[in-house]
């Protein structure tokens, strides 16, 4: 490993401001929520997980410039012929779907190497035709990263990436300089892989491809570190309804690299930020789901009815959704238990509110 660069990636994530720490606080804290409150049913997990692909799948490669609507890739996918796309649009889906597919099913078996990503390239990329002849390997040429807008046209290069002859040696580096440290527990392991993936986009690896690769990347890294809700809320999603601040934050740390000053500030609150949004997402489906798991249908019946007023009385909650009184202060009983709703006054006067 080239000591160089190995100083240049300790140096970036040092003197890290508090506001990111509490980020990141918050964020392990939800971990602990969701690893000790997953209670879902095989069928809701399974459920959620297909809806992921989906959404997973068409967000990133929209990113990209795909047209694709989710939609179109559940149809798609279900093997239903749709003429009005290019071939290269569904292949790109296609391969991303089903590699996708399997980080989430094998995760726990797949090791995180450069032989990993070079394969995980050629899943990537092994419907596109055009791609063929660079699958899997380190580009040849020289590459530069654009954004690209709604239509899927360039509106503009972002930045240069590393040149085609320094690309095996900064992989190399990189690469093992994030095995090493995730093994150690030397640093925070949310910020050895948002350093991964901000310098993986700076070199941009392949000739193509590496946006999405470095998403499938993000799924697998996050998901070998215990953060294992992300097969059920989709990252890519995140990324893509924040499309122009992603772009923003690379640039911003990106243009600072290999000078004296590295910023890498600017990615790491952007990734922490989606980080953070996806799970507080992942802890509130938690509680959404796992109440309809353990509530009976007239329960539920009860439950749904708090989400369409402020407050109600027991007779007006039997009244309103046809379920008996008694069975209704069970509801109540059950719904205070799990903090649900509260209780407002006794007597007759009594009336509960949704928490």
């Amino acid at each position: 490993m080239t000591m160089k660069n190995n100083n240049r990636f300790e140096k970036r994530i040092q003197n890290i401001p508090a506001s990111l720490w509490s980020k990141i606080a918050r964020i392990d804290e939800l971990k602990g929520q969701w690893i000790a409150g997953a209670r879902l049913s095989p069928q809701a997990l399974g459920r959620l997980k297909r809806s992921v692909l989906v959404t997973s799948t068409g967000a990133s490669t929209r990113i990209e410039g795909a047209r694709l609507s989710d939609e179109d890739i559940e149809k798609l996918m279900r093997g239903i012929s749709i003429q009005k796309f290019s071939d290269r649009d569904k292949q790109e889906v296609k391969g991303y779907y089903e590699l996708l597919q399997n980080i989430f099913n094998s995760w726990g078996n797949l090791h995180f190497s450069e032989s990993t990503i070079k394969h995980f390239h050629q899943e990537i990329l092994k419907y596109v035709e055009k791609d063929i002849r660079h699958r899997g390997e380190y580009k040849k040429q020289e590459n530069k990263v654009q954004m690209i807008d709604e239509a899927g046209k360039s509106i503009g290069i972002l930045f240069d990436t590393t040149p085609a002859y320094l690309t095996p040696t900064e992989m190399l580096d990189l690469v093992e300089w994030t095995q090493n440290v995730l093994k150690e527990r030397k640093h925070h392991p949310l910020l050895v892989i948002a350093n991964f993936l901000v310098e993986f986009l700076k070199v941009h690896p392949f000739q193509d491809g590496n946006g999405r690769l470095s998403r499938i990347l993000t799924n697998l890294l996050l998901l070998r570190e215990g953060y294992l809700y992300m097969p059920y809320v989709s990252h890519e999603k995140l990324i893509e309804d924040n499309k122009p601040d992603y772009y923003m934050a690379l640039r911003k740390s990106q243009k600072t690299f290999k000078t004296k000053n590295e910023d890498i500030v600017p990615w790491l609150d952007f990734f922490l930020r989606i980080f953070l949004k996806q799970s507080e997402m992942a802890v509130d489906i938690l509680s959404k789901e796992d109440i309809e798991n353990i509530l009976s249908p007239k329960q539920l019946s009860v439950w749904q009815y708090f989400q369409t007023v402020k407050e109600a009385t027991p007779r007006e909650i039997s009244e309103n959704t046809r379920v008996a009184r008694p069975t209704v202060s069970q509801a109540l009983d059950k719904l205070l238990k799990l903090k649900k709703i509260e209780r407002l006054g006794l007597g007759r006067s009594t009336r509960y509110k949704k928490i």
